[in-house]
């Protein structure tokens, strides 16, 4: 049975958080966790926060089943655009640039079994 964790309105754009989630898509947990905690990009940290919340999400939904980290995959991970905050920045001659402070949901689902490509 799989387990889901969704971490919403993260302050960090949709590309970059994208770009860390494709690094450990279809990987065991304890690969991802190793990819994570080596990995230079801020958006790592989000990402192995939501896999920790997914993990634990496992194991409340199955209490009779003792699954480690080298039984779980990760099936499925996204990223979907969340609400963008616009704001404005002075400039030159009486014009406003305009600042776009986007942000995203991250949704991981980990299971068993290994995923089919």
């Amino acid at each position: 049975m799989q387990a889901k964790a969704v971490l919403r309105h993260t302050p960090t754009s949709p590309r970059k958080m994208r770009i860390v989630a494709g690094l450990i898509r279809g990987k065991q947990v304890d690969q991802a966790r190793a990819i994570l905690m080596n990995s230079t990009k801020a958006a790592s940290r989000n990402v192995m926060q939501a896999l920790k919340s997914a993990v634990a999400n496992y194991s409340q939904q199955n209490p009779d089943e003792r699954a480690s980290d080298n039984d779980l995959f990760i099936k499925e991970i996204f990223v979907d655009e969340g609400p963008t905050m616009k704001r404005m920045l002075p400039a030159p001659m009486g014009r406003a640039y305009r600042i776009r402070k986007r942000s995203n949901h991250l949704t991981i689902v980990v299971d068993k079994v290994y995923p089919v490509k």
